[in-house]
């Protein structure tokens, strides 16, 4: 599900913006493409640091919005290519999917684990 040109963008520089909604309505938070991970089930692992109101907000609603993108990739019309990526989010504390993050960034709290339901080239 996860597609190669969505790979090849994580490959790059370029910023990752994730956005939520919880009781006190949206909010966003970036990282960076170079950290997110690919599980072997397809899922987007990320190392969440802070990330303190959107773990509140997803424990409110799972729902997540993941835009990324790269200017060193080609996309659907030139130079440039991003992603919409639509699913649902857990914040996860132990286990394999924590301990693979762990091993990589030391000042991680917690894995931020994204199971996409819709993964969309944008651009």
């Amino acid at each position: 599900m996860i597609p190669e040109k969505l790979l090849e963008i994580l490959k790059q520089d370029g910023i990752v913006a994730i956005a939520t909604l919880g009781q006190d309505g949206p909010h966003m938070v970036n990282t960076w493409n170079s950290y997110v991970r690919i599980s072997a089930d397809g899922r987007l692992l990320i190392p969440a640091g802070y990330m303190h109101r959107t773990e509140a907000n997803v424990a409110f609603n799972p729902d997540v919005l993941i835009t990324l993108g790269s200017s060193k990739v080609q996309g659907l019309h030139g130079p440039g290519a991003g992603f919409l990526i639509k699913g649902k989010a857990a914040f996860i504390t132990s286990g394999p999917d924590f301990d693979l993050l762990k091993s990589k960034f030391d000042w991680l709290r917690a894995t931020l684990a994204v199971t996409p339901d819709s993964v969309t080239q944008t651009w």
